[in-house]
């Protein structure tokens, strides 16, 4: 089953890493479990990471454009 668009806006960074980690990302990705390819994986790790920081106190969740017109 194809996935839903993102409702939110995207933008694209520039990340640059060791063999290493990227090979960690491919293992990942063949597990099924973090998307198509290394950079949907590291997303993926990203977003989970600052969500557990959110969850620590260590970040302060930020309005989203929905939650502003509220």
């Amino acid at each position: 089953m194809p996935r839903k668009k993102n409702q939110l806006t995207t933008v694209s960074i520039t990340l640059s890493t060791t063999q290493a980690v990227v090979d960690y990302l491919q293992a990942l990705v063949e597990s099924g479990l973090y998307g198509k390819n290394p950079a949907e994986a590291a997303e993926r790790l990203t977003a989970r990471g600052i969500e557990d920081l959110i969850e620590r106190g260590k970040l302060q969740r930020r309005a989203t454009k929905r939650d502003r017109r509220r």
